[in-house]
Order: structure tokens, then sequence, then C-alpha cells
């Protein structure tokens, strides 16, 4: 069943490009606070400024935020310079002194969003409000975690909601803090194609050098917009100054960032395109057609191999062809790395078919 969902539009109508959320990491004090905030203001690209003020660490003894009175520092900005404000979430409690004090945006983080149990005290206080609530993805990429934080939300009542892409705990070592995992996103999309998605390139860059690119790709995907850390002086920041920018450096990356269009009216495009999707659906067709065959010789080495009492898997075997595999897609301008993951999806079908042909007296 497909959620009811707001367009970002609904609940702030003054929106004319993508979203833009930006502010500190941490809001540290009241003047630190409020003189981002002015900087802030001058670009009216930035439509929401964000603070946190509970800070979830890993390891206690680091800067948890300075809490509740970071509260009535939001309320300044919104009062001096007009902007809407959103912090983050972490339990009822916070949620509950956010609303008391009116704050516009409220985003439930990727430790909270991993509990259904904390995602539900949260939809419980929310629940009959018309809070606007973001919701930024599992440290882990489960897709469903995912969407189940925003049904908890929607069986509350809540309209207004957002996803916030900020990246997935890497099992291996990336260049990014936290690794994009965009196919997540993608069936996000699929699951619920009416849910505005925007991006934090912060928290998945964790450096100021990647923002550029990790902005663009989630344009270039079509997210409705960026959440962005941005402090007056980063390199004094009490919390994660590696990835934020200054107000000066955000608008200049702004300006480079190119805007996709979903459609178009061109008429010349759209047939173009067609053509070439056309010639996609047919190798595609090819494709299942191949891979069907493919599997008809896989249930030949089956029946082959039980017949000599012979293992379905074979290391060797699996470890040479993931070889070849991966130096001829290098050798056709192919991601090595992709077209070895698709074989190994190949392989593992096809050793359970193998298994099963055993398994039959």
């Amino acid at each position: 069943m497909e959620l009811e969902i707001n367009p970002i539009r609904h609940w702030l109508p003054q929106i004319n490009n993508p979203l833009i959320i930006a502010g500190p990491c941490s809001l540290e004090t009241e003047e630190q606070t409020m003189e981002t905030a002015r900087m802030l203001a001058k670009d009216h690209r930035v439509f929401v400024y964000r603070g946190g003020i509970w800070k979830p660490r890993t390891r206690p003894g680091s800067f948890e935020g300075i809490g509740s009175i970071g509260l009535k520092w939001l309320q300044m900005v919104r009062e001096e310079t007009g902007m809407p404000v959103g912090t983050e979430v972490a339990n009822a409690q916070h949620t509950e002194e956010a609303l008391k004090a009116g704050i516009d945006v409220l985003w439930i983080g990727a430790r909270s969003t991993a509990s259904p149990f904390v995602v539900q005290e949260i939809a419980d206080v929310v629940k009959g409000t018309d809070a606007v609530v973001m919701v930024k993805n599992p440290v882990n990429p489960d897709v469903q975690l995912w969407v189940g934080a925003f049904e908890r939300l929607s069986q509350a009542g809540i309209k207004n909601m957002v996803a916030i892409h900020r990246g997935f705990t890497p099992f291996r070592e990336t260049e990014y803090r936290n690794y994009p995992n965009w196919k997540t996103v993608i069936e996000l999309r699929r699951l619920m194609p009416n849910l505005p998605i925007i991006c934090d390139p912060s928290h998945i860059g964790g450096k100021r050098e990647y923002l550029y690119d990790i902005s663009q790709k989630a344009f270039d995907m079509g997210m409705e917009g960026l959440m962005i850390e941005s402090h007056r002086d980063p390199s004094c920041a009490l919390s994660d100054k590696e990835q934020q920018l200054t107000p000066a450096d955000l608008a200049k990356m702004l300006d480079r960032l190119v805007i996709r269009n979903v459609t178009t009216d061109n008429k010349i495009f759209e047939n173009q395109l067609e053509l070439l999707r056309n010639r996609i659906d047919a190798i595609d067709t090819e494709l299942i057609e191949t891979l069907s065959s493919r599997m008809e010789i896989v249930r030949l080495i089956g029946q082959y191999k039980k017949d000599n009492n012979v293992t379905a898997f074979q290391v060797g075997r699996f470890s040479e062809l993931m070889e070849k595999r991966a130096k001829l897609a290098e050798s056709l301008n192919l991601d090595p790395n992709f077209v070895v993951q698709l074989f190994q999806h190949i392989h593992e079908d096809s050793v359970r078919m193998q298994t099963e042909i055993m398994d039959k007296p």
C-alpha cells in the first residue's frame, strides 16, 4: 500500500530550487549558532537551518552536544532570519522537547532508524501533529528497516516525511567515511516513488574534498536536495570538523552543481531516448535468453556430476572463472568489480540448481 506523503512544497511553500538544509554539525555557543545562521541566510538557496544539539557519539567522552539550551538558540535563528530550523531527535524525550519548542523539522539519525523501538517511541510522540520528520538510512543497508520507519510514522498520521541518504557503515576500508551504496537508495525509490529523498554528503564523504562529487551524484540520480554541514569556522568545530564547509565555501560549491531535470518538453530528446531504451530492452531480452541457455548447461553439468559422484562446488573452478571474467570485463571497459559481483550471483544460483539435482532420488 502506498503511503500518503506530502511533497516538500506542501510544508515549505517558498521553495523554488532543490531543498538545501545547512548548518553546523553541532551548535556550540549562541554566538557560533547565530553567526553561522546570519551567513547562511544571505544565500537564498538555503531553505532550512540545521543544528545538532543532542549528539549520539560512538564512545563516551567526546562532545555529545549542548543539549536543550540549543532549542532556544534555534528559536532565535528562526526569529532573526526567518529560516525554518531543524535538529536531530534520538528518543521520545528529545522529540517532546523539540515539538514544545516549535522546531520546524525533526530528523531521526541512522543509529535511531536501526532500532524499530526507538522509531516507534518517536512516532508515538509526533502522532496527531503536522510535524516534518526526516529519516536517515539505518547504519546497515537494510532498505526494509528504512521503509519500516516511514510506515511507523505514517501510522501515526505523519505525512510530511523525507528520506535522508547519509551512507552506510563500511565493512572494508573505503575513501569515504560511509559507503554510499547508491543501489539501496534506488531500491527505496522503487518501493516508495512518492517519497522525497535528499542526500547528506557530509556524512558520506567525511572530508570536504569529497562533498562536491557526492552532491553532484545525488542530483544526477534525481534526489530533491542536500543536507550539508556548514560552520563559520570548521577548524574550531567541536565535532566533525573535517567534513564541514564555511558558508562561503558552501555557496561556491552550490554554484558549481548542475541540477538535472526529471523530464523535459524536448520532443527530439524524448524520441531519441525512446529509441535507445528500445535497444536496451532488446539487449536485455538477449541477455535473459542467453542466461537461460547457460542454466540449461548448468543442469546438464549437475546431472553429470551426480552420476560421477562429484561435488557441486569446486573452489578452483570458481576462482578461475572469477579471474577470467574480471580480466575480460576490464578489456571491454567494464567495471571488473561489477562483473565479478554479477557472476558471483550467477554462480551461486548455478550451485543451488546443481545441489537440487543431486538431492533428487
